[in-house]
């Protein structure tokens, strides 16, 4: 086993699925580079995200600190938080080159920044003017395309084929420039690696053949308990709406949505095994981490998107492969957040500071037997918060907009989390697992979700109309200029202009649904009650 300081290679996907690698037991897709990782690895199979959506899990895991803790709660921000050093900051300062390829979604407005990186190949999925990959379409004749990544809007969650060849696909390129940073890195460092793609995030599109290589017939529906509207939150009803998929199932297009999503990540497997064979010898010498930002419904519950604590979308797949550390094949039942890749990372560059991140725990540690304590995650904060406490088989839920709290057990065979019968053991533990979480916001002072020790009730949030209200348009910005090219004849009416959340900001009706009527939780008391909280919310994603 070396003793000079490992390399490391962080790769992201974006919205994939636990449930997604076929390895694990998936036996509808094929990811033979994951399956040979898996392999050759250990991989963690009660792995959590510290948010369930894009920019809070990737600032939260890049710092190793929690949203509560970071500010960023939402995908609106802050994307970098003052004062909070990323993990590429805390490795250059052990000597290690940082490079990041793709999708990194902390940048604000402006160029593209560093955070510690010493380079980067930017790509994003609005392709702004400092956007390389963009450039790089443009520069193979391209440029004509506005939405690389695929059409949303209306289009959002209906599968697509891609606008571009495989050759020159968003997936293909992020291989392509992590291997070309392989190639002529300085060799005199360790390095770190940061290859994020885009897929499988919605639009779910693939070039073609990869865009037929599941077809419908094949897939598998959904899974949809008799009672599934009772896991729904506020949040499950917003993305139905807003992403087109409220108006009553569809199976054929479930199936269809399924094969294109499992597409993406097939695409995105070929990718990552190029990256792996790209390490050569250094591989003997070199920290392997696979993950995903957060997960994706996929018609699970009868819901679509992220912003859950269901498993489906708040558990992501795990692996770390680092020989002589990591034991080959192993399967970790051991519940662990995303945080724990911060001091995973800086352990393995030497840095034992045990203060070096409170929240997460070494996984070379939790292999070895270590429990790092329940797993926290958050969404939003005030009257749109979500929150979730879990040791892997119970789970504690709390959406402060439906004013409820959930009881789950998430051991079932199915992956699918059910709430635990009353006063079970597994019920009696996400009740503790809650007041943990509840003990650790009191503890640092997290004055929206508690007050006095107690949880703060909020007045249940109004949800999305029937009809046409609250749907979303996410059009490129170039679209617009190039709709009057059409000519005079072909003039389109102006696009609404949509803002399906600015009702939350006003306490006025956002959905007048009938939904059964649910009784407040005995432990969110009703003097605690208060208005609604002033945060801004996003809609993309």
């Amino acid at each position: 086993m070396s003793t000079a300081k490992p390399n490391i290679v962080l790769v992201m996907t974006d919205q994939q699925r636990f449930d997604t690698i076929a390895a694990l037991g998936n036996r509808h897709i094929r990811t033979p580079a994951l399956d040979g990782l898996c392999r050759q690895g250990a991989t963690f199979t009660s792995a959590y995200t510290a948010s369930p959506v894009c920019v809070p899990s990737r600032i939260a895991m890049l710092t190793g600190q929690p949203p509560h803790v970071t500010g960023c709660v939402d995908n609106e921000g802050p994307k970098q938080p003052v004062g909070r050093p990323s993990v590429m900051e805390r490795l250059g300062d052990h000597g290690y080159a940082c490079h990041g390829v793709g999708k990194m979604h902390f940048d604000g407005d402006g160029p593209p920044r560093l955070w510690g990186f010493d380079s980067r190949d930017v790509s994003e999925e609005d392709p702004g003017p400092h956007d390389d990959y963009a450039a790089y379409l443009k520069q193979h004749g391209y440029g004509h395309v506005v939405e690389p990544h695929g059409v949303r809007s209306e289009m959002y969650y209906v599968p697509q084929p891609s606008q571009v060849p495989a050759e020159l696909h968003h997936t293909r390129w992020v291989a392509d420039r992590s291997l070309d940073f392989l190639a002529k890195r300085d060799r005199s460092k360790p390095f770190f690696l940061f290859s994020s793609f885009i897929k499988p995030h919605p639009p779910f599109e693939s070039p073609a053949p990869w865009n037929q290589l599941y077809r419908c017939p094949a897939m598998p529906e959904p899974v949809v308990p008799d009672d599934a509207e009772d896991y729904w939150t506020y949040w499950n009803r917003c993305q139905n709406r807003y992403k087109y998929c409220d108006a009553g199932r569809d199976r054929l297009l479930e199936r269809t949505r399924k094969a294109a999503y499992y597409a993406a990540i097939s695409f995105v497997d070929e990718a990552v095994g190029r990256i792996l064979d790209g390490l050569g010898p250094d591989a003997e010498n070199t920290l392997v981490v696979f993950t995903s930002d957060h997960g994706e419904l996929m018609g699970d519950y009868g819901c679509v998107g992220k912003r859950s604590m269901l498993d489906a979308s708040a558990r992501v797949p795990l692996i770390a492969r680092w020989p002589g550390r990591f034991v080959e094949g192993a399967r970790v039942e051991t519940a662990v957040s995303l945080l724990s890749l911060f001091p995973t990372f800086l352990a393995a560059a030497g840095d034992v500071d045990p203060c070096v991140s409170p929240w997460g725990c070494d996984l070379t540690e939790v292999v070895r037997g270590r429990r790092p304590g329940p797993v926290f995650s958050q969404y939003q904060r005030g009257r749109y918060a979500l929150y979730m406490a879990t040791d892997g088989r119970a789970k504690w839920v709390r959406s402060a907009p439906d004013d409820r709290v959930w009881r789950l057990d998430c051991g079932q065979t199915d992956g699918m989390d059910r709430v635990a019968e009353p006063d079970s053991p597994v019920a009696e533990a996400a009740e503790s697992l809650g007041q943990a979480l509840r003990t650790q916001f009191v503890s640092d002072g997290y004055g929206h979700a508690v007050e006095n020790g107690r949880w703060v009730a909020y007045e249940p949030a109004t949800e999305p109309e029937p009809g046409d209200h609250g749907l979303l348009l996410q059009d490129s910005p170039q679209l617009s200029d190039a709709l009057q090219t059409l000519g005079p004849g072909y003039k389109p009416d102006p696009a609404p202009q949509v803002d399906p959340y600015a009702l939350l900001r006003t306490p006025e009706p956002f959905l007048r649904r009938t939904r059964p009527k649910i009784e407040a939780s005995a432990d969110v008391p009703a003097p605690l009650r208060r208005g609604q909280s002033s945060n801004g919310i996003t809609p993309l994603g």
